[in-house]
């Protein structure tokens, strides 16, 4: 197996097992909380999407660089520089923002979240904790990004299965057996966000190449890397503004009950990225590799390869995930009024998500060329039109507004956004995108998915709907997966040494 195929069985293996640690345990989270607590859980989390802004580019940027200097000679000590060069500041602007956390907890408890059942005290207090929670937390993006860039995602996905197994059990124990109290829950965060990132820290430095010189800071690299750096800054503050600022309206104009349901169906469409989110870390190094060695036609071959094998990967999941909320939420929860309040939602963000992901190799091509203008100012220029039609749609038409302009802004980025790539990197490539490497996948699941919504009985026991969904989405994976160039080539191969190895 290639250092590819590794590294994205690994980081698929790796997410699935924090899908299923963050999914499982979400009805626990609920029941020994309530749901008014798990709506804070779901401003934490877009809290720390928010603060991921502050990274300036920069685990971007040791990602492609140290992809970038790996395979060209003796850069031992240019390396090591560089991750101690980004670094430092980096811990700097992690102590920041836990101060700014514990100074503006006040003021988030009393005149911002709409809470029923929890006192503005008790709300303020677990704000004042996840300023260390996010403190720890947020350097982990940096370290991540280098063992990334070093084609360490093996080691990457290992300390990520133990991490997600740490928060997300010990959470649940200790809202068991010591505390079911938001503080409780978010204290846990703290211990486990510490074991993180200097578990990721640790190994980085010991993947690095040896040097007989010590590393040190140089502004020089600072000086070097800028440009690309500002330009994923740049990226990041307007993907936030895209991405988060439907979660910002509703827990201003929402009850936290209902805020705790957006948030729900955000956890569902989001485990979507458990899948898209390895692929693409497996392929932005290899990529920009590539880009390195000006290898345009292996360049174009792993590029509409990889993207018709992200299309087998999330385009059933998403279609089957869409068509069947309502079951898939009751077998989950086993609760109706969840199941009444979120389904609707996830069937809509489920496939914005799915379109997003579409566009991450695309993104990822983008970056290995250094071109961060494309992204920056199609973000601008969606952010001017998006912000106040999310504002609109939230206020007029509540959580199912809201929701639908992720779809809006997605399926804008994958019709006009990719023609304008292909006009300059791999030229006469967009036909094949749109047709081979999206449309059959995509038709095909869409057809598979709606004959079995069709065909469902009225009603199930619960046995038998997990039975049902079990069958639509092998059926909805192997159709799309055999319909498609690459990965039916992959399954004819397979199927030809399986044949032969009992032929011997």
């Amino acid at each position: 197996m290639t250092l590819l195929k590794k590294n994205i069985a690994a980081n698929l293996g790796s997410r699935a097992w924090q899908a299923l640690m963050s999914l499982a345990f979400v009805p626990l989270y609920i029941k020994f909380m309530g749901i008014e607590s798990y709506g804070l859980v779901g401003i934490f989390a877009s809290l720390l999407v928010l603060f991921s802004v502050l990274d300036m580019g920069l685990s971007t940027t040791l990602n492609r660089e140290l992809a970038r200097l790996s395979i060209l000679p003796d850069k031992a000590q240019e390396m090591r520089n560089l991750v101690r060069t980004l670094e430092l500041p980096y811990w700097g602007m992690a102590f920041v923002i836990g101060i700014a956390m514990v100074c503006l907890s006040g003021p988030i408890a009393y005149y911002w979240v709409r809470a029923d059942e929890l006192s503005p005290a008790i709300v303020k207090q677990a704000f004042m904790i996840i300023g260390g929670v996010v403190a720890f937390r947020w350097p982990i993006a940096l370290y991540s990004g280098g063992l990334m860039g070093l084609q360490k995602q093996v080691l990457l996905s290992g300390i990520n299965v133990f991490e997600a197994t740490l928060r997300n059990v010990g959470a649940v124990l200790v809202l068991w057996l010591i505390s079911p109290t938001i503080q409780a829950f978010f204290i846990w965060q703290i211990f486990a966000s510490m074991i993180h990132v200097f578990l990721t820290a640790g190994f980085l430095w010991r993947s690095l190449p040896k040097n007989s010189h010590r590393s040190r800071f140089q502004k020089e690299i600072l000086f070097r890397i800028w440009r690309f750096a500002a330009g994923m800054t740049g990226i990041s503050v307007t993907s936030i503004i895209l991405t988060q600022t439907d979660k910002i309206v509703l827990s201003r104009i929402l009850p936290l009950e209902m805020f705790g349901y957006y948030t729900l169906a955000t956890v569902v469409a989001n485990a979507l990225l458990f899948l898209i989110i390895p692929i693409f870390s497996a392929l932005f190094p290899r990529f920009s590799q590539l880009v390195s060695l000006h290898d345009q036609n292996g360049l174009k071959e792993l590029y509409h390869k990889s993207c018709q094998f992200m299309s087998v990967m999330i385009l059933p999941a998403a279609i089957v995930v869409s068509f069947f909320s309502s079951e898939i939420l009751f077998l989950w929860t086993g609760d109706p009024a969840i199941v009444m309040n979120t389904h609707s939602i996830v069937s809509i963000l489920i496939i914005g998500t799915a379109l997003s992901g579409l566009m991450h190799l695309p993104y990822a091509l983008q970056l290995a060329h250094a071109w961060t203008k494309l992204a920056l100012y199609t973000n601008i220029i969606a952010s001017i039109i998006l912000v106040p039609m999310i504002y609109f749609l939230a206020t007029h038409y509540g959580v199912v507004g809201a929701a639908s302009a992720w779809v809006i802004l997605n399926a804008g980025y994958v019709l006009i956004h990719i023609q304008i790539m292909h006009s300059r990197i791999l030229k006469g490539e967009k036909g094949r995108w749109y047709l081979n490497d999206v449309a059959v996948p995509l038709i095909i699941a869409v057809t598979v998915a709606a004959i079995w919504r069709l065909l469902i009985p009225d009603e199930m026991s619960k046995v038998a709907i997990f039975i049902y969904l079990a069958g639509v989405s092998v059926t909805t994976l192997i159709a799309t997966a055999v319909a498609t160039s690459v990965t039916r080539q992959w399954i004819y191969q397979k199927f030809v040494m399986l044949k032969g190895s009992y032929g011997r």
